[in-house]
């Protein structure tokens, strides 16, 4: 199969911001009774979010920072992919690729790009160096949607290797969470896996406990699946099951309402990171505001949300999948909504270091992109 790259720029044109503002600007607010988080979103913090996104955000200078890049876009498998790609100066770099997650966007790594492939020109001086290519997924943002079935791990996995191939990298790391470490961890599970030297997990996958394994948890690891417990009894992750069934049905109405979609996204954004708390403790107004932005922009919420349908088929059909042999680091951010113990993690991949992080929650190279930038560098050289 033959891969034709071309180079790419973001350009998203006046009016499409236009039609937000307006779409905004006719939203049918209702009496939210000062419920706060009670209810799900807090439609009083989305309201003034939603006004800022209509009279003061900027998307033109997010995707100048974008721009800033260069970027490439080829037809794999009949899916347009585009994908961000820095190659660094050093001769020692190592081709990486950078696979982002749910419900962020490739904005996950915007603060990250850089560092990785040229760390003599931000602050780092001899840290090791990587040839920098970060996808969007196919059917999220500026990959734009996917059309049809059967876009699922095992096809993105390999359309992301026909595009490392095309780019001239016959081998490479990889490092992700969320999306990014399942669709890296399909890789090193199928017959591409040879390509693959390491992998960077900050949400590993994992397999139940052995009887009495439980009572030889440390406190953080107790602690990280009692979270969880609460987070599944509590409905903030029903999402799972929602796009697992019925992708269409809320996609609808998250693709024709800006407030809407925002409510969401932001929405779980708190829930996988602050948990609790104030989403604003995590990421800042405008990285909302960008991320929610990627999507209604591109039109790509059905089919982000659709991929989950597609992964739950997949898990289906193939339920008990191989053992991982590539080497894997692990770092875990200590707020991220899943963190699964060392020892399930065993069980299905090849650990070869395991880190808890100081901060960070689920979006750990967007929250903290330092720690994260340190941690690949740590694991990946």
């Amino acid at each position: 199969m033959t891969i034709v790259l071309q180079p790419a720029r973001i350009d998203v044109p006046l009016d499409v911001i236009d039609d937000l503002r307006q779409r905004l600007s006719r939203t049918r607010w209702f009496d939210a009774f000062d419920a706060g988080w009670d209810f799900g979103a807090d439609i009083d913090y989305i309201r003034g979010l939603a006004d800022q996104w209509a009279s003061h955000f900027d998307w033109y200078a997010v995707q100048d920072r974008f721009n800033a890049f260069e970027q490439v876009e080829a037809v794999v498998d009949g899916q347009r992919i585009h994908a961000f790609h820095k190659r660094s100066p050093r001769p020692d770099a190592t081709p990486l690729l950078l696979v982002h997650g749910w419900p962020g966007s490739v904005i996950e790594f915007i603060d990250c790009i850089g560092p990785l492939s040229d760390p003599d020109a931000h602050g780092a001086p001899g840290a090791p160096a990587f040839h920098v290519v970060c996808p969007s997924i196919p059917g999220y943002g500026f990959s734009g949607p996917t059309r049809g079935r059967g876009w699922n791990g095992r096809r993105i996995s390999g359309a992301f290797a026909d595009l490392m191939e095309a780019l001239g990298y016959p081998s490479y790391a990889g490092a992700g969470g969320d999306w990014g470490a399942n669709l890296l961890t399909d890789l090193a599970r199928s017959d591409r896996r040879a390509a693959l030297t390491g992998l960077h997990l900050t949400m590993p996958t994992g397999l139940p406990p052995a009887p009495g394994e439980v009572e030889e948890l440390t406190d953080f690891e107790r602690a990280s699946l009692a979270h969880w417990d609460h987070a599944v009894a509590t409905g903030r992750v029903e999402h799972v099951q929602m796009n697992a069934h019925r992708p269409h049905t809320y996609a609808l109405a998250m693709n024709d309402s800006p407030a809407g979609l925002l409510a969401w996204l932001v929405d779980m954004c708190r829930s996988f990171t602050a948990y609790e708390g104030d989403v604003e403790t995590a990421l800042s107004r405008d990285q909302l505001l960008a991320n929610a932005t990627i999507y209604w922009v591109t039109q790509t919420i059905p089919s982000a949300m659709r991929l989950y349908w597609e992964w739950a088929r997949q898990k289906a059909a193939d339920p008990h999948p191989p053992y991982v042999t590539v080497p894997v680091s692990v770092s875990i951010f200590p707020h991220d909504i899943r963190r699964w113990p060392r020892s399930w993690a065993e069980r299905a991949l090849n650990i070869v270091d395991w880190e808890v992080l100081p901060a960070g929650g689920h979006f750990g190279s967007w929250e903290q992109p330092e720690l994260f930038v340190d941690a690949v560098r740590r694991a990946l050289a």
